[in-house]
Order: C-alpha cells, then structure tokens, then sequence
C-alpha cells in the first residue's frame, strides 16, 4: 500500500502541486484575505488603530448612500448590458451561421471588439459621444433625429446608456463566438427532419435551436453577468462614476474608495458583498435555469 501511495499513483497529485500553489497563491488567499480585512480597521495611513471591528465596515456600509446608488447603478448596468449583448449576439450568430460569400472576413471583423482592451474602448466611445467633434451626435443630426448636438455625459441618464452602448459593442462579439460554436454542433439532419414535418423557421428556432444551445446560452449570461458587474476601465474612463454618481458602480466605488481614503477594511466589505451577492445569483440562476439538465420540446 505504501508503496502504491509514494509510487506512481502518487506522481499525477505531485506534479499538480505547482497548479495548486499558484491557484492558492494567486486566487484563494486574496479571497480569504478580502473576508478577513472586511472585518478590520485597516487604513494605511493609520495604521496604529489598526484592529478587529467585527460587522462595524458593512454597518457603516448600509448606512452609505452612495454606496446604496452605485447597488441600484450596478444592478442596472448589469441586467441592461447584458441583456442586450445576449440579444444582439444571439442575432450575430445566427446569421454567420448562415452560408454566405464572404462570411470568414465577415466573422473576423465581427469578433474585432472583443480584442480591443477596455481603456481604448472607452477612449474610442468618448470621441465618438463627444459634443463638439462627436461623429453619434453628428449622424444623429443628418438622419434628423436631433436638430443640435447635445452634451451626452452631462446627463446621468445619457451618460448611462453612452457606456452601455460601448460596453454593448464590447461585449456582443462574446455572444457571437459561444453560440456559434454551440450551433455549428447541431446536425443538419435534425432541421430537415423538421423540414419534412413542416416546422417553419419560428417553430425550428424555439423547437430546436434553442433547447439545443441553452446550456452554452446560460453559462454565457452567467459568465458576462460576473464580468460585466466587475466592469471599471470602460465606465472610469469614460466618466468616472460621473455626473453626481449617476454611473458610479460598486466596483468603480471600491477602487475610488481605496484611492482616496486607502482604507483598506471599508473597501474589502464593498467586495465581500459583490462576491455573496453574486454567489447567491450564480447557484439560483443555475438552478432555475437547470443548467446541465436536457429538455425536450
């Protein structure tokens, strides 16, 4: 037995242990750090008060009102964003699943946004939505939408739906590639077995395509849900939580919060409510949703 145990049996554990470390090192212990600072007077800059506080950070917490309104931003950002990019990724991947002249080049500058980083991004969108040399503004005007040019990131409703726009743009190409690769899994001898029962193409798309990729679709939305929350370089460099913290989000409020006060203890509580929060919505959404369970239609 022992020598089964120290042998080759035990060789596979053995040269996972890198693995395991760097998981530990650079995942686990900045997760259990977060829990553990939650609880702690930690400021850098005082240091000698430093100490065990308790629930005294997420006390104070319930009691910020804009800790409050970037909770109800980020709900909104969220739900809004990807809701969006689930919808128009699902179309995009439904026509490059289409056989068409030109539809390699076409899929390749499709899934272009998506390699772009988060701070260019933001960049981009900003000329674009800027008031004076803005080409949205611009072609809103010739299209006769709007008879003047407007300052989008002086209105919080405005500025909300400017970063959701570039986020959106961002994002869909995600969508695209995941449900792409999950219907080009789907046999062409299921659509014409349907054919031959005379489904038309609602019936086929709600029949069968999509039960077909709805763990691909789910796993995709819980996933961008995750990232999309945590989203700070867009939204920071577009306007900063601004005007009057209209898209100021909890994880934008966190890094603000840090910058400013390097309290270390009120920023971890902020993230250890991100991390529950989300936890909680991750094993709910997986379970209503019955992620991994076929259905039949």
């Amino acid at each position: 037995m022992k020598k089964k145990i120290f042998g080759k049996s035990a060789r596979p554990y053995l040269m996972l242990l890198p693995t395991f470390a760097i998981i530990g090192i650079f995942m686990l212990y900045p997760i259990f750090n977060t829990f553990f600072l939650s609880t702690q007077n930690h400021v850098l800059t005082n240091m000698k008060d430093a100490g065990f506080v308790g629930l005294d950070n997420f006390k104070t917490l319930l009691q910020d009102e804009t800790f409050i309104k970037a909770a109800g931003n980020s709900l909104w950002w969220t739900v809004v964003n990807v809701g969006l990019q689930a919808f128009f990724g699902l179309l995009v991947a439904l026509l490059l699943n289409m056989k068409f002249k030109g539809r390699g080049l076409f899929r390749a500058l499709m899934f272009t946004p998506w390699a772009v980083g988060g701070i260019l991004v933001a960049l981009i969108w900003s000329f674009m939505f800027n008031e004076s040399v803005g080409v949205v503004g611009d072609l809103l005007m010739k299209f006769g939408i709007l008879d003047h040019r407007m300052s989008w990131f002086s209105d919080g409703t405005l500025s909300m739906w400017a970063l959701t726009i570039a986020n959106t743009w961002r994002g869909i190409p995600f969508f695209a590639i995941s449900i792409l690769s999950s219907l080009q899994t789907i046999s062409v001898e299921v659509y014409e077995s349907a054919d031959v029962d005379g489904a038309n193409a609602w019936t086929k798309f709600w029949k069968i395509t999509l039960p077909l990729i709805k763990d691909t679709l789910l796993l995709t939305i819980l996933l961008r849900t995750i990232w999309t929350l945590n989203v700070v370089d867009i939204i920071y460099g577009m306007t900063k939580g601004g005007p009057n913290f209209s898209t100021l989000t909890i994880p934008v409020y966190i890094m603000m919060v840090f910058n400013d006060t390097l309290d270390a203890g009120y920023a971890s509580a902020m993230a250890v409510l991100m991390i529950l929060a989300l936890l909680i919505f991750s094993a709910i959404y997986l379970k209503v949703g019955k992620y991994g369970e076929e259905e039949y239609y």
